[in-house]
């Protein structure tokens, strides 16, 4: 599985104001992403194989958020 790096999070956190997000903090949010993303990718996928389809649509990223409310 691709990482989530610590610099993409801190580039969404420095964009929410003026504050400095550590490296420690940065990893944790990277981490909960990581497993969130995981998850939209195999419920996707699963999705995605049941339409009898080799693509993953954003209709299948959408399902996901109606379904699980995310």
């Amino acid at each position: 599985m691709r990482k989530i790096s610590k610099a993409t999070v801190k580039g969404i956190v420095n964009g929410r104001g003026s504050v400095v997000i550590s490296d420690s903090a940065a990893a944790a949010i990277a981490k909960i992403l990581e497993s969130k993303a995981s998850r939209i990718a195999r419920y996707a996928v699963k999705r995605a194989r049941q339409k009898k389809r080799g693509t993953v649509l954003e209709e299948d990223i959408e399902s996901y958020r109606v379904r699980f409310g995310d």
